[in-house]
């Protein structure tokens, strides 16, 4: 029997990214550059701090936020490294950064609300909206040097305009937003019922001392949504674990779809989660910077154009002067170059490809090698 499926789900591809990779993982002696995951482990007191709690028979039902004492730590640390100000009682402890996305948009959108999603961006972002049944709308960046231009912010925003994604440090350019940008749109933004959604999971990822996020315009508290994870600053991607920052009225929604979805993170993870906020990832920041340098140098040197990023470990290459989409022109590396980057049409935005510096220092610089051999053919 030929039954109807969900409309959103069957108008939702699988992730390009991930499928890209996949391509490049099956290619015979391919070297890969492309997924946004740290090449370190998992820092050894973190992982103590799971087996003491396994000891600790930790493996019941926990509270469905988190446990008290974590929340509470994730308060402390978000006041202690961001100045941001919020009570255990406006946190969730959640399954990954993507699932806060998921209980965030699916706690604000109505169907047919628009999202607005400056490109070029994780693609999570359009994915998540249309199984919301919300309608992603595209904000280009890429003539802005990826800053948010004001005047095409205005002219996006419409009466079915219920939310904007700020990702910064990005993902994929690792642009940062400045505080001109941050300004401009919180001025067009004050006085709106807009939500604004800040993704900042590579905000430990900085090399530079003028970082600031958007979350801090709380005169916007009851707009605002954080979401960060423990994924990149501390080698933590397999954890799936993360945490939501809301005003108290809109956490209290939240808790509903996260309550439903996956009831809570698992307890003896939490005591981990605990260790990570107390580690020091000053030393993983600076080995991130040493590799951002050294790999946007050999890129410059081989006359490609390419902004140079203040966060995360993405670098966005612009390849348009070789007449080729970047789907194209990825395949084409790959299979003669034998290195593997994403193509930018997988963020939203053509003539680009994105090269991931997460890599051991032998692996870039022989992905960079053959980026290099590879371009002198064409």
């Amino acid at each position: 029997m030929d039954l109807p499926l969900n409309n959103a789900v069957l108008d939702v591809e699988l992730s390009g990214i991930r499928r890209f990779t996949f391509l490049v993982r099956d290619t015979p002696g391919a070297c890969a550059l492309t997924i946004g995951e740290p090449d370190q482990d998992t820092p050894a007191a973190v992982k103590e701090a799971a087996k003491a709690a396994l000891d600790r028979n930790d493996t019941h039902y926990p509270p469905g936020n988190g446990y008290p004492y974590l929340l509470e730590a994730i308060s402390r640390f978000e006041e202690r490294a961001h100045g941001l100000h919020y009570s255990p009682d406006e946190i969730i402890l959640t399954i990954g950064a993507t699932e806060g996305l998921f209980i965030a948009l699916s706690t604000v959108l109505n169907p047919g609300d628009e999202v607005l999603i400056p490109t070029p961006a994780f693609s999570l972002y359009e994915s998540i909206t249309r199984l919301c049944r919300g309608v992603p709308v595209a904000l280009p960046t890429e003539n802005y040097q990826f800053q948010i231009d004001p005047d095409a912010l205005k002219k996006a925003i419409t009466p079915r305009t219920k939310a904007i994604v700020l990702t910064s440090p990005n993902n994929p350019t690792g642009c940062i937003y400045t505080q001109e940008t941050l300004n401009a749109v919180h001025s067009l933004l004050q006085d709106k019922p807009i939500f604004v959604l800040c993704d900042d999971v590579y905000r430990t990822l900085v090399y530079t001392e003028d970082y600031h996020s958007f979350a801090e315009y709380q005169d916007m508290r009851d707009r605002i949504i954080v979401i960060n994870s423990f994924s990149k600053p501390y080698a933590m991607t397999g954890w799936r674990l993360g945490w939501c920052l809301a005003d108290a009225p809109i956490r209290d929604r939240m808790q509903i779809f996260h309550q439903y979805a996956v009831v809570s993170a698992p307890a003896f993870v939490q005591s981990a989660c605990a260790a990570a906020l107390e580690s020091d990832t000053a030393p993983i920041t600076a080995l991130y910077r040493k590799r951002r340098d050294y790999v946007y140098q050999r890129l410059t040197d081989m006359g490609l154009e390419v902004q140079k990023p203040e966060g995360a470990f993405y670098l966005f290459i612009n390849i348009q002067k070789y007449g080729m989409d970047s789907l194209s022109f990825c395949e084409k590396m790959l299979k003669e170059g034998l290195v593997g980057l994403i193509p930018g049409v997988y963020f939203g935005t053509e003539g680009y490809m994105r090269l991931s510096y997460c890599y051991s220092d032998q692996d870039l610089k022989e992905g960079l090698d053959r980026i290099q051999r590879f371009l002198q053919t064409l």
